[in-house]
């Protein structure tokens, strides 16, 4: 199995669900579309780095995935740094704002893919609260300046939707998906042909 992805919080999600895998992140530019959607978007943008990474290991489990945020609208990629982390987060307090979390599974030539989303809303941040969590760098390098499973938690006042969804690999879309490959997932096992 490989991941086709740099991201910490996607491999940690495999790793719960005891899933071996290698990382192998593909090289992809991250560029909207004109017109696309942001479900659109992410699906693409899934689909595009498990394609990128399946000739390093061919008839291997490759799992992709790309996350944004959007708020009215307006999609909340990574931020370019600490002073555009803080506008985003000002932005998100006290609103909510929906996670799009693309995913795509590819085994030999075959490839699935889906998205999941959910709701979450902020809490009223303070400009003092802001500072001190970007400081912390955590924001730096996540879809709309947070990571809900950090200090970014206390960021957060609900969620609706599949928590996973907002960490970055939704579960419940990846075990949905493995049926179209042939696969499924059992716990203790991992993912185990049909």
């Amino acid at each position: 199995m490989v991941l086709a992805s740099a991201s910490p919080r996607r491999a940690e999600v495999l790793a719960m669900l005891r899933i071996s895998f290698t990382v192998a992140p593909a090289g992809v530019e991250e560029r909207r579309l004109p017109g696309e959607s942001p479900r659109r978007y992410v699906e693409r943008l899934a689909r595009e780095k498990a394609r990128a990474a399946m000739p390093a290991r061919p008839g291997a489990l490759t799992i992709a995935g790309d996350t944004i945020v959007v708020l009215d609208g307006r999609v909340l990629e990574k931020p370019a740094g600490p002073a555009d982390a803080a506008a985003m987060l000002a932005a998100l307090s006290g609103r909510a704002h929906t996670v799009y979390s693309g995913l795509a599974l590819t085994r030999g030539e075959r490839i699935t893919s889906g998205v999941a989303t959910a709701r979450v809303v902020f809490r009223d941040l303070g400009r003092e609260f802001i500072d001190r969590y970007v400081e912390t760098g955590e924001p730096l390098d996540k879809a709309g300046a947070y990571g809900i499973q950090g200090y970014g938690s206390a960021l957060v006042r609900e969620i609706e939707g599949d928590y996973f969804t907002v960490v970055g690999l939704s579960v419940a879309e990846f075990v949905t998906l493995l049926p179209g490959l042939g696969l499924q997932y059992r716990p203790g096992e991992g993912v185990v042909a049909r």
